[in-house]
């Protein structure tokens, strides 16, 4: 796919050169439109409200030391898919999201974190089949909807891509991204009036958005419409004097109508804005030529051979589609050769190392991270890398220490206190963690993903009074987090006590997250421990239904079956229960034997 600059092949203003032929494909910028959200003043959510997202969409945390070791490693996995993707790790990043995805199959934002990865990574069969699986989910959700869409017209399928658009803004009939977007397959579809109609009232809800008068510009200048073309075009750049498409357009413009001087003039300030913008310099080469200009197009042939040789920053790009297509020798060679020109360049130092270590080359991988320097502003990046490293290595001490060099010089963010706790962990250092996750409340004490953390170590030291004490707190500040919910509900119930507020914690949980099956279970078990063992057995095989790889909750079903001594199918579920590998293997054979004793006697 080309550029947004790169629309017109190279060409002349002679005769047969008709305007619409070298039109056709500027259309191509509207894929670029699918990351547009930062147009619009109603989309971005505050860093807090983003962070209360993530930690609402965790994988449900239960008491039962098989289950609650399982969603903590979801919720470790998770962390470290977020950390990877701020990094730009992207194909480690998706590895992480698929592992969480495994521990909670039911979780929204998890398919549509991981199809939204998928997306930026342009494997768009995958990425689709999350995004349905979030729309199975959650039907209602316009964002699930979007999505689709997206992806459907990524992969050239728009009549597809404008089912899903017209759904989400069935749903959504404010949201302009979705607006914008529909307006992009009806234009591709020729149906230009529509697109107008749609456009027209985006300006009316938000006279300045700039795209939106872009978007009439373009269309206008398809229909070689070129007056009404300069008009909206002129006002996107009113709004945005250094838009790059708009300046683009504009010089297309003058030279679709023959005014080469003020085309020449427009192109000139494009490059001076954007040097990288090689089909801007294409068409000045052109232009330059016709009005007999050589030396100045040759001045921009250098330019352009300047601006794309190999081992330049510039090529980092390179280096970095390379890695997420997963050509790992041609990213280590075109990454190499930018370090070893430019040393101070620590952006590429990094992806060096994260190329290294696709590659398993994890010794290189350290020895690029230990040369980026503490005034870097890759330096905290650097050390929570370089922690991960070492502790997939079970080198835990290089690991904190690592991290502990970034805090000791000042670096102290929550992400790194967040990764400190989590080699701790892994260690069996519960104190310590615990003790990291404090001092990363000092940063941010409302922080709801390092109060969860704080909430699982102590449940994992045996604190069950404290643990649920910091599940209340996250209420606290976010009354709606069906995690802290269900966890609380789920150890009242495993404790027999409290059993009518556990119901009611339960039941709000499930409220906010219906189709969840580790929420279901614990339903289930609250009505078991009530001694209400029908109810008991349909909310558990409906669990088992939705989440039939769970050991717990099959060992669960098994025991609502034998209360309904209803023993093969309690057999059954034991032995799945089994097979799964779960931590109490040896309770499980006790059941199991007790079951087939009682299916003896009963023959």
């Amino acid at each position: 796919m080309r550029q947004s600059a790169a629309w017109f092949e190279k060409y002349d203003n002679g005769p047969g050169v008709s305007a619409r032929h070298l039109l056709l494909s500027a259309w191509a910028i509207y894929p670029l439109l699918l990351f547009v959200g930062t147009f619009f003043a109603c989309l971005p959510a505050s860093s807090r409200a983003v962070r209360q997202e993530v930690v609402m969409e965790q994988p449900d945390q239960v008491l039962r030391v098989e289950e609650r070791d399982r969603l903590q490693q979801a919720y470790q996995q998770f962390t470290l898919s977020a950390v990877a993707l701020n990094e730009g790790r992207a194909k480690e990043a998706l590895a992480y999201l698929e592992a969480a995805i495994e521990k909670d199959p039911n979780s929204v934002y998890l398919h549509r974190k991981t199809a939204a990865l998928l997306k930026d990574m342009k494997k768009y069969p995958e990425a689709l089949r999350y995004a349905q699986k979030a729309c199975e989910l959650d039907p209602s959700d316009s964002a699930n909807l979007a999505l689709t869409g997206d992806l459907y017209t990524l992969m050239g399928d728009d009549d597809q891509a404008l089912k899903q658009y017209e759904k989400a803004l069935e749903k959504a009939p404010d949201n302009q991204r979705i607006r914008l977007l529909l307006t992009t397959i009806l234009v591709r579809k020729g149906q230009f009036e529509k697109a107008l109609h749609h456009l027209n009232r985006l300006i009316s809800q938000n006279p300045e958005m700039v795209v939106a008068h872009y978007y009439i510009g373009r269309i206008n200048l398809e229909l070689n419409r070129y007056q009404a073309a300069e008009a909206a075009l002129d006002k996107a750049l009113q709004l945005n004097k250094n838009l790059e498409p708009a300046l683009f357009d504009m010089g297309t413009l003058y030279q679709l109508t023959g005014r080469e001087q003020d085309a020449i003039k427009t192109f000139e300030k494009v490059v001076h804005l954007y040097p990288d913008n090689i089909p801007a310099r294409e068409r000045l080469v052109i232009l330059y030529l016709k009005l007999g200009l050589r030396e100045k197009s040759e001045e921009q042939v250098r330019e352009i051979r300047k601006h794309s040789r190999p081992g330049a920053p510039e090529r980092q790009a390179l280096g970095l589609i390379y890695l997420s297509q997963g050509k790992i020798d041609e990213s280590i060679a075109e990454l190499e050769l930018i370090v070893k020109a430019w040393p101070d360049d620590d952006r590429s130092r990094y992806y060096l190392a994260t190329a290294y270590e696709e590659k398993g080359e994890s010794a290189k991988a350290l020895e690029q991270l230990e040369k980026i320097p503490p005034q870097s502003k890759y330096y905290v990046s650097a050390r929570i890398h370089t922690a991960h490293l070492l502790a997939a290595q079970e080198k835990y001490n290089k690991a904190v220490q690592a991290l502990k060099d970034a805090l000791t010089l000042g670096q102290n963010s929550v992400e790194l206190y967040l990764m400190l706790a989590s080699v701790y962990e892994a260690e069996g250092a519960l104190d310590e963690a615990i003790a990291a996750v404090h001092e990363g409340l000092k940063i941010d004490e409302k922080n709801t993903e390092l109060i969860f953390r704080l909430g699982i170590l102590l449940d994992k030291r045996g604190a069950k009074e404290s643990s649920i004490e910091q599940m209340r707190k996250i209420l606290q500040i976010d009354p709606d987090h069906a995690d802290a919910l269900n966890y609380i509900g789920y150890t009242y119930a495993e404790e027999g006590i409290r059993l009518d507020e556990a119901m009611a914690l339960v039941k709000r949980a499930l409220e906010i997250r219906p189709e969840s099956g580790y929420i279901i279970d614990s339903l289930g078990w609250v009505y078991y421990k009530k001694g209400d063992y029908d109810e008991a057995l349909r909310n558990l095989a409906k669990a088992a239904q939705l989440t039939p790889d769970d050991p717990t909750i099959n060992e669960h079903l098994g025991d609502a079956y034998l209360k309904k001594q209803q023993y093969e199918k309690a057999l059954n579920c034991y032995e799945k229960a089994l097979s799964l590998k779960p931590a109490e293997e040896k309770q499980l054979e006790e059941k199991i034997a007790e079951t087939r004793e009682l299916l003896k006697q009963k023959k």
